[in-house]
């Protein structure tokens, strides 16, 4: 089975659901959210994560971007929107489709970079404290 490489960005909370899930899965979008976005760049998952996520007080100044891996064929079922510059291109998942779209994860949700917001002050997770030492002790 070939699989494709996904990026998501996240925030604080979205990150310790993860966490929580043994990172296997994304949590539920919250009722205003119609859809689930999955990014096809890295370069553009980390500029979401370091020009949205740091800037954002709810998400404790934290952007983390993962990185998952999807079959194939589930790129045909949810095409590629592109939402702005060359490499801004987004799945976009059908809010109520997100459980299905989780149990079609290969392997695990891994954590790949984390940008630090100037106003953080400091993690409440012990689980993302270390995770956050680790991913910046990274080259």
């Amino acid at each position: 089975m070939k699989t494709i490489s996904l990026y998501r960005p996240v925030g604080e909370k979205e990150m310790i659901l993860i966490v929580e899930s043994g990172y296997k899965k994304f949590p539920p979008r919250l009722e205003w959210q119609p859809i689930f976005y999955p990014v096809l760049d890295e370069s553009y998952a980390s500029e979401i994560a370091e020009k949205w996520n740091t800037r954002d007080e709810a998400g404790n100044y934290l952007g983390f971007v993962t990185k998952f891996e999807v079959p194939e064929e589930i790129m045909n079922q949810y095409p590629a929107q592109n939402v702005g510059a060359r490499n801004h291109n987004e799945l976009w998942v059908p809010a109520e489709e997100l459980e299905s779209f989780n149990d079609v994860i290969v392997g695990n949700i891994e954590v790949i970079k984390v940008f630090i917001g100037d106003e953080f002050t400091k993690e409440t997770s012990p689980e993302l404290e270390s995770l956050i030492l680790n991913i910046k002790k990274l080259p």
